[in-house]
């Protein structure tokens, strides 16, 4: 089995998920938002990790916790084990499933989420820069943390 193209995508990925990642890390670290001025205690704890680890060990960590999460995800589409399918699109189609769902106004019940929110992003009620982005990522969260009674070593429950 040549695993060249496995690897050169891995390799590929954690490069864009640092990236990512230090940009995440950045705006949360600089800028003055409503929605991080309610986070301030975890800001705080992250602060005083990058003290003690390292920004790059931080970088690393996050980058590392999310490729698992979302291979595992993947692996779990491919072999319908997640119903919708959470970072896979249907044939024809390029959003995930679950969003192209909620697009629709399906919701899957079981979700945690705030369902006003995801709403008003969807219908343009509140103000984005990019809604489907947004909501997406509400959406991702949710399957992550409604994955962690099977699998609290994998998915470790997420605030944001």
């Amino acid at each position: 089995m040549n695993t060249n193209a496995l690897k050169r995508f891995a390799k590929d990925a954690r490069i864009k998920l640092l990236d990512q990642v230090g940009r995440k890390l950045e705006f949360v670290l600089t800028q003055d938002t409503a929605e991080l001025r309610g986070k301030q205690k975890e800001i705080d704890q992250l602060r005083k990790k990058i003290a003690e680890q390292g920004e790059d060990q931080i970088k690393e960590a996050v980058a590392y916790i999310w490729f698992n999460r979302l291979m595992a995800l993947r692996f779990m589409d491919a072999n319908g084990y997640t119903i919708p399918k959470v970072v896979t699109p249907l044939p024809g189609m390029s959003n995930p499933e679950i969003l192209q769902n909620a697009l629709a106004g399906n919701i899957e019940p079981d979700l945690s989420l705030d369902r006003q929110r995801l709403n008003d992003l969807l219908d343009g009620k509140t103000a984005a820069t990019d809604a489907q982005t947004q909501a997406y990522k509400m959406l991702l969260v949710a399957a992550c943390n409604q994955w962690h009674s099977a699998m609290p070593f994998m998915f470790e429950r997420i605030s944001d």
